[in-house]
């Protein structure tokens, strides 16, 4: 099976387009090597890939014949990423509160609908308590 349809397969791109695109900018290797769409997949073949800032490190356990569940997903491969990989991505998360904390200057796009859904409430219960 290609590496972009498996990576498909077993839900870590949305699209198989996605992932060819992926793919073709070298995000994924394969044993070591960068990886073209075509690649063929074999059991026991180690696959490196990046999405989302985050270096994921799998081992193809069984090539399956279509696209799987969520459930059956580690049925065909192994997940060997490790956990200081998700924790910076926590991180990441946390300095972005560091460059403007909540509650100072211009509201954001979602703090100004929070208070827009805020102020409608409010003024829906104030008719209803007049009544």
């Amino acid at each position: 099976m290609r590496i972009d349809k498996y990576l498909w397969c077993i839900r870590y791109y949305k699209t198989r387009s996605i992932a060819t695109e992926a793919a073709k900018k070298g995000h994924i290797t394969v044993n070591g090597q960068v990886a073209k769409p075509s690649r063929e997949v074999f059991p026991t073949d180690k696959i490196t890939l990046r999405k989302d800032q985050i270096n994921y490190k799998l081992v193809v356990l069984e090539v399956p014949l279509n696209r799987l569940g969520a459930k059956l997903v580690d049925l065909y491969r192994k997940d060997e990423t490790p956990a200081e990989a998700f924790e910076h991505i926590a991180l990441m998360k946390l300095s972005k509160e560091h460059y403007r904390a909540n509650g100072t200057g211009r509201p954001t796009k979602k703090e100004r609908r929070d208070i827009d859904d805020f102020i409608s409430d409010d003024f829906e219960n104030e008719n209803v308590e007049e009544l």
